[in-house]
């Protein structure tokens, strides 16, 4: 393991093209839980110059029936679920704009195939939706229990993105992209030595180095370089912090008009920058049934709470599933020679705590709720818990950790 090094992670704003897709992927997962707890939804979004297109499979009541019949008014309900998410984005370009793009709806029913191997019998709990293997990380470098790379990168979009929202920026556009590196000594962040920022921003505000008008590029730049300032500890920030804000110049055509959008494209943003594995799943537009997304928050949530119990400094887990089986086939805990405790006791002590199926998950932390459309920007964790929302983030199995393990 090693103690000094670099390490950088990047985050996307929520007016990236493939964000977009996942917020409008996980409005549909919203809007169909809300209908039908235990409706079944696989949403895939592509946005690209004044077109959203969706495909997947659905399956719920009050939603569609198997012959992909429509319940009354629910398609037009769809419709307007995209259209609201591009217009809470902030999109009214021409290139893409909520109220003009064209809509194109091909969902259709789950597969039968699918259905017969992982709906619950009377005799047996539902199996996982799929194979798969799942991760979830923890450090305590960032009172989010965040690597502090993904942290810092996510917080300096959103806060660019409340700015924008609120008029206090309104040079801005929606699209925009960030990049933290960080200088680690001892295994902890002791200088930012590079942050990149690229913005999208207001027709005709921004030009090429060495054309137009060169302050107001001085005052994006200043105004970028103040949102650092605030997110960052200032310690971090040194004479030595190199800040490449808008390299290229003109930013002006981004969003889906600069480059078409895909559901989960994103899943390094989404999870822990890099800083840990990641087992391939995409989470947006899933409903909790899917382990690609429930397990990956469950793992978020016993890894978090094995950092903050004390146990370790940092954490990783992996549970694996195959399709039509209920329980995990495989547990594993690294605590990375951080910890105080051994891993295996920790691997023993976990499905004592918390039941690993499927549903066991749902039921724990709640998930058969419309929740997720909040997750799609910023990233699914180092949130804060508050009401249904994010309840992977709780810490609340602490106490249980403690009892079983000292």
């Amino acid at each position: 393991m090693r103690n000094n090094f670099l390490f950088t992670s990047e985050s996307v704003s929520e007016g990236h093209p493939d964000k977009v897709s996942d917020q409008i992927s996980d409005a549909i997962v919203d809007l169909f839980l809300a209908k039908d707890p235990e409706a079944r939804v696989a949403c895939e979004t592509l946005t690209t110059t004044q077109l959203v297109v969706l495909a997947g499979e659905i399956r719920g009541k009050g939603i569609m029936d198997e012959d992909g019949n429509w319940a009354e008014g629910v398609e037009q309900e769809v419709e307007n679920a995209v259209r609201d998410t591009v217009r809470e984005i902030g999109y009214e370009q021409t290139g893409f704009h909520w109220k003009t793009l064209r809509f194109e709806n091909n969902l259709h029913p789950q597969s039968a195939h699918i259905a017969q191997g992982v709906d619950a019998a009377e005799d047996k709990d539902e199996g996982a939706g799929d194979q798969g293997i799942m991760f979830g990380y923890a450090s305590d470098e960032t009172p989010d229990f965040m690597p502090a790379t993904l942290d810092y990168s996510h917080k300096i979009l959103e806060r660019m993105a409340a700015d924008r929202k609120s008029g206090k920026a309104p040079f801005l556009e929606p699209d925009a992209k960030s990049q933290v590196t960080l200088r680690y000594a001892n295994e902890r962040p002791v200088e930012a030595t590079a942050i990149v920022v690229s913005t999208q921003h207001a027709p005709g505000y921004f030009f090429h180095k060495g054309e137009g008008d060169e302050a107001k590029y001085a005052e994006l730049r200043s105004y970028v370089k103040g949102v650092i300032a605030d997110v960052l500890p200032a310690e971090l920030l040194t004479e030595n912090t190199v800040y490449h804000i808008n390299p290229t110049g003109c930013f002006e055509i981004g969003g889906p008009d600069g480059d078409a959008g895909l559901t989960g494209r994103k899943i390094i943003v989404d999870t822990y920058g890099g800083a840990a594995p990641h087992g391939g799943g995409a989470f947006s537009g899933k409903d909790p049934t899917k382990v690609d997304r429930s397990a990956a928050y469950i793992t978020r949530y016993l890894a978090k709470n094995i950092v903050a119990a004390g146990f370790a400094r940092r954490c990783t887990i992996q549970l694996s599933y195959a399709i039509g089986v209920a329980e995990p086939l495989s547990i594993y805990v690294d605590l990375h020679g951080t910890g105080t405790v051994e891993e295996g006791r920790i691997e023993a002590i976990i499905p004592q705590l918390v039941r690993l199926t499927p549903r066991g998950i749902r039921t724990h932390l709640g998930l058969n709720k419309p929740i997720y459309g909040q997750t799609a920007a910023y990233g699914h964790f180092g949130r804060t818990a508050e009401g249904d929302a994010f309840p992977w983030e709780r810490t609340d199995l602490v106490d249980a950790l403690k009892a079983a393990l000292t």
